[in-house]
């Protein structure tokens, strides 16, 4: 803990505070056996509590004989959804089901329900200051209620169906029997409330089913007179009589005009073949008829005995001409007969086209009916889904009256709902737990004592202490090899030990010689009009702390100090700024933001603060080179530029103190005598050869021949 703008920082003393602790332990156990005491006396003259526990399981619970019906079970599925069983725990922690079971133990003869109907001393009293409503105005019953709800936990388990019923009392059999008690009269509700939901559903369905039986009829009958009026007369169970017909007629249409066709062109064929004197024995007509078929016999057997003759008689012989005269008769038959068929064929033709024309005659008369009759079974078709909607109710109607009259005359209306665990009578007192009380009120009593003796010790300063800087060179180390750095770059030279009397002396002077505090280093600041200075901090955080402190030890000298922040851990901008997220030196040297939105005040003195901005550290350092351009722009509106470089090497530093005039200060606290050696050294090297240290506190830091170090 360190003071904001004071000289000295102090911090708690965890040690002290626990040796305060220790030293007045006689006190913190004479407490914790007290408390312990206390309360293990308190809890023994506590009444004990016992409490039991019923749980109940919700489902639907239908009898057997309902049958495949479902329409009851919906409604009981309604109840397994989480507002169902919410709803079920209200009705649990109902008034009436409550009064219910107080009537059934007669509750009100227990003085444990009813403790308003002998008030103690203090009630009276504080009835009397108006400090507490008189319990008697209350009705017994309304005295019974409040106290049996005081007592009683009615929830749901975690995600499950089932209610756990729990009573508190201090007999532990009621704490049992109230909630058993419970259950029964719950389950005991909800059969009755089926009960008579049946009855009313029966007394309901009764009438509506006589009505729906009479505008079934009504509406069969009107289906009836409307089919008989307009001639539907049903054929099938799509169609009507004018359909089936027109169906008919339509496929005796197309067969006449097949035939017709068929026997036009096999008259076509006959008529070609004659007409060019063709044969026709390829002819199917031809070949198939009968007659034909015998002519060519007779052909064939006078083709056949010509040809005998031929071979022994001459062409002029009176037989052969006989022969022949008969052959020619019978092509002459032939031929009249092809003619014959030809002319059967034509009239085939001709009869089938008539018949055509008729049915085509029936068959546009039967449209112009099967269209009118169209018109009429649209209204006949609304008749019939009226009928049948109101038939299906009339089905449905039956079957829940059939079912709810079963289950009243049975009087099976089981509850939807079902006991899975009785209370017990229990054994152990669920309050005051005894041990665990003791314990909490030691524990408590402990942990208060040992907070009131720190807050004590801190209060009275006892347990503060001074922080003094840990990298400081102890006195044995200094005393026996003090170091020396010569006026040569990184040059370190170990001097011998002087004698006891000598050493006392030279430490005695080298203190008030060799000052590298915060205070010091100031005052050179000043006396020497040093404008722009760069702090390096290789111990981290404390390095920059004491920077900070630094810059604002120079504000209260009335001397105007701006800190630009380029340490890593931006430890500057966590103790000056008022936010870490303002604008700073990483947005400045990316270009993102105005010069002027980077300088802040700090939150404890005069002195301002660039903090180190939030931008991409990486595109800052693209724009180092602006850096430059920007301390000489302060330089000319502050008396001094501190720049903190946090744990930076030489070649870092290269980058920021360009100008000559720029004063290298090394800030080392808590930083051993090698580290700071080595740091020096490295400056050196680099060609820095004036360097400022600073270890802190007045009498903090090795034992250097000056202060400025090569």
């Amino acid at each position: 803990m360190s003071s904001v703008g004071g000289q000295q920082d102090v911090d708690i003393d965890l040690g002290g505070l626990f040796r305060a602790i220790w030293r007045r332990r006689a006190r913190v156990l004479l407490a914790t056996v007290g408390a312990a005491a206390i309360a293990f006396g308190a809890a023994k003259m506590v009444a004990p509590a016992y409490e039991s526990e019923t749980r109940v399981l919700i489902e639907s619970r239908e009898p057997e004989f309902s049958g495949p019906n479902q329409t009851s079970q919906t409604g009981a599925d309604r109840m397994f959804d989480e507002s169902g069983i919410a709803s079920q725990v209200q009705v649990l922690r109902s008034a009436d089901l409550i009064k219910q079971v107080a009537r059934n133990m007669t509750l009100h003869e227990l003085e444990e329900f009813d403790p308003s109907a002998q008030p103690s001393a203090i009630s009276d009293l504080l009835v009397m200051l108006g400090l507490k409503k008189n319990p008697l105005e209350l009705p017994p019953e309304e005295r019974i209620l409040n106290a049996f709800n005081s007592k009683l936990q009615v929830y749901q388990v975690e995600k499950s169906r089932v209610i756990a019923i729990a009573f508190t009392s201090k007999d532990s059999k009621l704490a049992a029997a109230i909630p058993n008690e419970m259950a029964e009269v719950y389950l005991s509700l909800q059969s009755g409330a089926k009960l008579d939901s049946n009855s009313e559903a029966s007394r309901w369905l009764e009438p509506e089913i006589a009505n729906l039986g009479e505008k079934v009829r009504e509406a069969e009958a009107k289906v009836a007179a409307y089919r008989a009026e307009s001639g539907l007369l049903p054929a099938g169970e799509t169609e009507n009589f004018a359909t089936r017909q027109l169906t008919d007629i339509s496929t005796e249409l197309a067969r006449i005009r097949a035939e017709r066709a068929n026997t036009a062109a096999r008259a076509e064929g006959v008529r070609a073949a004659l007409a060019g004197g063709r044969s026709v024995d390829t002819l199917t007509d031809i070949v198939g008829s009968p007659m034909i078929q015998r002519l060519k016999e007779s052909q064939a057997s006078l083709q056949a005995q010509i040809a005998d003759l031929s071979t022994a008689l001459l062409d002029g012989h009176p037989r052969l001409k006989g022969l022949k005269s008969q052959l020619e008769g019978i092509q002459a038959q032939i031929r009249a007969e092809t003619r014959k068929i030809l002319s059967s064929l034509e009239n085939e033709a001709q009869v089938g086209q008539l018949r055509e024309q008729q049915l085509l005659q029936q068959l546009n008369a039967l449209k112009a009916q099967s269209a009118q009759a169209g018109e009429e079974e649209v209204g006949l078709r609304a008749l019939e889904r009226e009928a049948a909607a109101q038939r299906q109710l009339l089905e449905t109607y039956l079957a829940r009256y059939r079912e709810a009259t079963s289950r009243t005359v049975a009087n099976a209306t089981p509850a939807d709902a079902r006991v899975i665990s009785n209370a017990v009578v229990p054994t152990t007192a669920t309050f005051p737990k005894v041990f665990p009380i003791t314990i909490v009120a030691a524990l408590a009593s402990f942990l208060i004592s040992c907070v009131v003796i720190m807050l004590g010790e801190l209060f009275s300063g006892r347990a503060l202490r001074p922080v003094s800087s840990s990298g400081r060179m102890s006195e044995t180390t200094a005393a026996a090899t003090p170091l020396v750095v010569d006026e040569a770059p990184a040059l370190i030279v170990a001097v011998e030990a002087p004698a006891e009397d000598e050493q006392q002396e030279h430490e005695a002077s080298g203190a008030a010689e060799h000052d590298f505090s915060i205070e010091s280093v100031a005052d050179h600041l000043l006396g020497n009009d040093i404008r722009v200075a760069v702090s390096v901090s290789p111990g981290g955080d404390e390095g920059s702390t004491a920077t900070v402190m630094l810059a604002r030890l120079l504000a209260e000298e009335e001397h105007k100090v701006v800190l630009i922040d380029l340490s890593g851990s931006a430890c500057p901008t966590r103790l000056m700024a008022q936010s870490l997220h303002l604008p700073g030196i990483t947005n400045l040297l990316s270009g993102d933001v105005a010069f002027t939105e980077t300088i802040h005040a700090d939150r404890f003195s005069e002195a301002h603060v660039i903090p180190q901005g939030d931008a991409d550290p990486h595109a800052a350092m693209r724009g180092i080179e602006r850096l430059q351009m920007i301390i000489d722009a302060l330089t000319s509106a502050y008396d001094l530029v501190l720049v903190e470089c946090g744990a930076a090497d030489a070649a870092s530093i290269a980058k920021v103190a360009r100008r000559d005039d720029v004063e290298i200060i090394l800030s080392a606290p808590s930083v051993t005598e090698e580290k700071i050696i080595e740091e020096l050294t490295s400056f050196g090297e680099a060609g820095y050869r004036d360097i400022v240290l600073m270890t802190g506190g007045a009498e903090s830091g090795p034992e250097l021949p000056d202060r400025r170090a090569a």
